[in-house]
């Protein structure tokens, strides 16, 4: 992964000098569950908020509404963990499609638990495509619920809420891989069902390529592990495809663009 420059070292000692040395791996780990413990409190802060908010806000404006504040408020954490020196983050290339007219769908890769938080906070009309499961979190279910995020649950009714929100001017964003990455700078074979939608819809597909050096809340990482610091995200935008006709080249198409990508 190329090397990520942005000013929020804060001291602490770069991964690649080894290990540091235990108690400040203590006061790292301390300082990581407080990290992950203020997303957990702004999650649950919002959610109350969009608990009220959607008595009042229906349809389309609440949608946009609830798209907003989750993404202020993911902005908000993304700027509480460069400061604490733990993260270096950059994603702010993304921030080009804000004022882009009309619906995109936006396919990264899913290298990590933190992916979509990254991607949404730069975008504030955008909602993502989500299991099921996390739609019955307490910490995301009624924020996401209001702002329209899309449940995968059925193949059928997931095609057709994301062509309705598309056709809002929503910036949906999917994993085309379904699942998080195998490993860094490695995915699994693409799902069809994000091509199936970009060609329904006839709107393109935003590609953006998450490069990480680390497994920090990969696939298998535990919540309370702690990886080498500072953990670095860098959220760039890559091509951009034209939807066509044809679901099984498009699909193809981007998983060998994003294979190529991120074997640089």
């Amino acid at each position: 992964m190329k090397p990520v420059s942005i000013d929020v070292d804060a001291g602490l000692p770069e991964a690649d000098k080894g290990s540091p040395p235990w108690p400040l791996r203590v006061l790292q780990w301390a300082w990581l569950l407080v990290l992950l413990a203020w997303l957990g409190v702004i999650s649950l802060a919002w959610n109350a908020v969009a608990f009220v908010l959607k008595f009042f806000l229906r349809g389309a404006l609440g949608r946009r509404v609830g798209c907003a504040g989750i993404a202020y408020g993911y902005r908000f954490y993304w700027a509480c963990a460069r400061a604490s020196g733990l993260m270096r983050l950059e994603a702010e290339s993304l921030d080009v499609l804000r004022d882009q007219p009309g619906g995109l769908l936006i396919a990264a890769n899913h290298p990590s638990v933190l992916d979509a938080l990254m991607i949404v906070a730069r975008l504030p009309r955008s909602a993502c495509i989500m299991k099921g499961s996390l739609m019955r979190n307490p910490f995301l279910g009624t924020a996401a619920g209001f702002a329209g995020y899309v449940v995968n649950d059925s193949i059928r009714t997931m095609v057709r809420t994301s062509i309705d929100r598309l056709e809002e001017g929503c910036q949906l964003v999917a994993f085309p891989e379904g699942t998080r990455s195998p490993a860094p700078g490695q995915i699994h074979p693409f799902s069809r069902s994000i091509s199936l939608i970009a060609v329904r819809a006839k709107v393109p597909v935003q590609t953006v390529v998450i490069e990480t050096d680390s497994p920090y809340l990969g696939k298998g990482w535990p919540l309370w592990k702690l990886p080498p610091i500072p953990v670095r995200f860098r959220a760039r935008l890559g091509q951009r495809f034209e939807p066509g006709d044809d679901v099984e080249q498009l699909s193809v198409r981007m998983e060998e663009y994003f294979r190529q990508e991120l074997a640089r």
